[in-house]
């Protein structure tokens, strides 16, 4: 036996976690029935394209309407029914040909965002969320001074000062 469960000692681990919490590594080796016990669930080998297709076409048929199904895309003729049945896209202007209608699923997948936001764990700490949502609003204010509106400019300057005094 390579490494046993760290919980119940007797039979091997198969489920290996890392967390680091303040700075201090934790290593936890688990068998499958001691990891579902503890609320883990491993579904083995399924590849991710199979796991992002099983989500949209579960998807698709709850929050999409007849109109959507009617969309095409002028670049690759690809339609919006047919990605449904697929829950693959034919080519990046796909994105744009359909994006009232997958802005439900990015929403849903993302926790309600519908663009990229970055990756900050969800349960990384309260400064490292405000350190980055700082980031995110300074960029925001970068690009409000290119547009020369001041006043989303401003409105910006003072989240970032307010939040940097928390």
């Amino acid at each position: 036996m390579k490494h046993p469960c760290d919980r119940c000692h007797n039979r091997p681990a198969t489920v290996h976690l890392t967390e680091i919490i303040d700075g201090e590594k934790i290593e936890k080796h688990l068998c499958e029935q001691c990891a579902a016990n503890e609320g883990i669930t491993v579904k083995a080998n399924i590849p991710i394209s199979q796991l992002l297709e099983d989500f949209i076409l579960q998807s698709s048929d709850a929050e999409c309407d007849d109109e959507a199904g009617d969309l095409v895309c002028d670049a690759c003729g690809l339609s919006f029914n047919t990605f449904r049945k697929h829950g693959v896209l034919g080519c990046p202007n796909d994105y744009d040909a359909f994006s009232a209608a997958l802005e439900p699923f990015l929403a849903r997948a993302h926790e309600g965002a519908t663009q990229h936001l970055g990756k900050v764990p969800s349960r990384a700490a309260s400064t490292q969320k405000k350190q980055t949502a700082i980031l995110r609003l300074r960029g925001e204010l970068k690009d409000a001074v290119a547009r020369e509106d001041y006043e989303a400019a401003a409105a910006l300057r003072d989240r970032i000062k307010a939040m940097e005094k928390e």
